[in-house]
């Protein structure tokens, strides 16, 4: 288990990052204390801002700032700064070509008993079709410490997924981070698992228990939703002939989705998704929203039994 929770992780990068470049800036809407940014007007009263609850301000402002030469993060929950900003980050960011980074926090069931109004269960096919514009989820402590810095210098809009809370760490310390390159956590065979975000620990739990009964997977961090690494997935299902997508997001609009284009185009292939069944969210905690809707190490052995049925 990581010792910092994925917030605090993101606070702490950012403070180092506005201690060596005065252009950093943080951008809040009433919810730095969620989001883990407040402490940051203490070092830095000047670059921690909040504009209250006014989330497509927000975004204008950073934008504008970003004109000047500032590199903005902006942060509130995913759903305010998705589907309640998206004509802003469209025109505002990217159409203007200004480069900011927007931090959602506790995406789709991982709000948990705020319930079904706080869960972005959308915001990535909210976002993915518009131009120009980067989606990252990051999977742990270890991927986000080493993705801020270049996001920061990327010059592109980008909209980060994050857990707010402790997760079980993936990756180690000699962990090499590629924002363009999905990460293969384990060769395989039989069937291709395309993972990305909470949904990454569910899959490796999966994995053991697939090896239990013989199906060697191979595993597959998708942590960049768009431009989405396109070689590694069609050498991946070249090599299995049929694929699970597992997401903490609609199953419409989200990695289904994007897999699904890329091996339609590319090797058409069986894919069967895990993830939020189309409908909207409700209260409850994560173990019992997993539950309903089967998105269990459990459920993705059985996906991938199933798709395996269907290769050609």
């Amino acid at each position: 288990m990581a010792d910092m929770e994925m917030r605090a992780v993101l606070a702490e990068q950012l403070k180092q990052m506005m201690q060596q470049d005065p252009k950093v800036v943080v951008i809040d809407a009433d919810l730095a204390k969620a989001s883990g940014t407040w402490g940051l007007r203490k070092d830095f009263p000047d670059r921690a801002i909040d504009v209250g609850i006014a989330e497509q301000n927000m975004v204008s402002i950073a934008s504008g700032m970003a004109s000047y030469g500032y590199k903005p993060f902006i942060t509130s929950f995913t759903p305010f700064v998705s589907r309640r900003v998206c004509d802003q980050i469209t025109l505002s960011s990217c159409y203007a070509k200004q480069p900011i980074t927007i931090v959602g926090t506790d995406p789709g069931i991982c709000a948990e008993i705020n319930g079904g109004t706080h869960m972005g269960m959308e915001d990535i096919g909210v976002l993915r079709s518009i131009a120009d514009i980067v989606i990252f989820e990051p999977v742990d402590t270890v991927q986000l410490k080493q993705a801020l810095p270049i996001i920061a210098g990327l010059g592109k809009t980008v909209y980060i997924r994050l857990f707010r809370k402790k997760i079980d760490d993936v990756f180690g310390e000699d962990y090499k981070f590629d924002l363009f390159k999905a990460d293969t956590i384990k060769e395989g065979k039989d069937v291709t698992i395309f993972c990305t975000g909470i949904m990454v620990q569910e899959t490796v739990k999966a994995m053991d228990l697939l090896q239990k009964e013989g199906i060697d997977a191979e595993i597959i961090n998708v942590h960049t939703i768009k431009p989405i690494d396109k070689e590694t997935i069609v050498k991946s299902v070249a090599k299995t002939g049929c694929a699970v997508t597992a997401e903490n997001h609609n199953i419409m609009g989200g990695l289904f989705s994007a897999v699904s284009e890329v091996l339609a185009m590319s090797m058409p292939t069986p894919v069967l998704p895990i993830g939020v069944p189309d409908t909207f969210g409700e209260v409850g905690k994560m173990p019992y929203l997993k539950q309903i809707y089967k998105m269990t190490a459990e459920d993705i052995v059985a996906k991938a039994k199933e798709v395996m049925k269907l290769k050609k």
